[in-house]
């Protein structure tokens, strides 16, 4: 019998696949997404000292007050923008797109083209 692959771990797979290619430098630190069936999640990683220099989710409070849903492309377009202008605060014009082994499409794709438009190079 066959037995089938589950889709996170295809996604696990991917990402590390991805992985491989690139990492977060201070210079050029790695924005990080992660979406689940609920929220998403974006971090801006330098990944040579390991710190998390920016971070931003559905899950916050005032981020969450400005949402109907937190699932959805319009949301992830919302955190899209306010992940850039976190950076931007922070100093953090140029950044390495890492899509977590997740399709560049529908949500993930909503996030990078708002991140983009709102300020950050990639």
């Amino acid at each position: 019998m066959i037995k089938k692959e589950s889709r996170t771990e295809i996604r696990r797979n991917k990402h590390r696949k991805i992985r491989k290619r690139f990492t977060g430098t201070p210079e050029r630190p790695r924005l990080a997404v992660y979406r689940s069936n609920n929220h998403m999640y974006a971090q801006i990683i330098d990944d040579v000292a390991g710190n998390t220099l920016v971070a931003a989710s559905t899950l916050e409070k005032d981020v969450k007050a400005e949402l109907e849903k937190t699932n959805n492309v319009a949301a992830a377009a919302f955190l899209g923008t306010i992940i850039a202008k976190r950076a931007l605060e922070k100093g953090i014009s140029k950044v390495v797109f890492d899509r977590g082994g997740f399709i560049y499409h529908g949500k993930i794709k909503a996030l990078a083209d708002a991140a983009r438009e709102a300020g950050l190079e990639f």
